[in-house]
């Protein structure tokens, strides 16, 4: 019997996540691929990119910055950091206004409708 494991839809709101997107919707609207089909894709996209940063991320970062928001939901915490500096370890220095950290259970199924 095989197993199902549901990912996070996360990274659907990235760059790359709203392109495939629109890519998808307009081969829908042309009528070149299903929706059924469209969906697969998604689920995917959202499988590749959540084990592609597991396995090739490896560089540790030091995170300053002032936090504004944080929450926990369904066993999600949601941070809200603003003027934020990384610090990698090469010593490289990555600063931001605002970012959204969202961090979950590693490992965990979790509901697909889930964001």
């Amino acid at each position: 019997m095989a197993t199902t494991t549901a990912y996070y839809e996360f990274y659907r709101g990235s760059s790359i996540g709203m392109a495939l997107t629109d890519s998808l919707d307009e081969l829908i609207t042309s009528g070149q691929i299903t929706p059924q089909l469209a969906m697969k894709v998604l689920l995917q996209f959202d499988k590749s990119l959540a084990d592609s940063l597991v396995k090739h991320v490896k560089t540790k970062t030091t995170l300053k910055g002032h936090l504004s928001t944080y929450r926990l939901c369904d066993d999600v915490w949601t941070f809200i950091v603003k003027d934020c500096q990384f610090k990698m370890e090469s010593n490289e220095i990555v600063s931001a206004k605002k970012i959204k950290i969202i961090a979950c259970k590693n490992g965990d199924a979790v509901d697909g409708n889930k964001k």
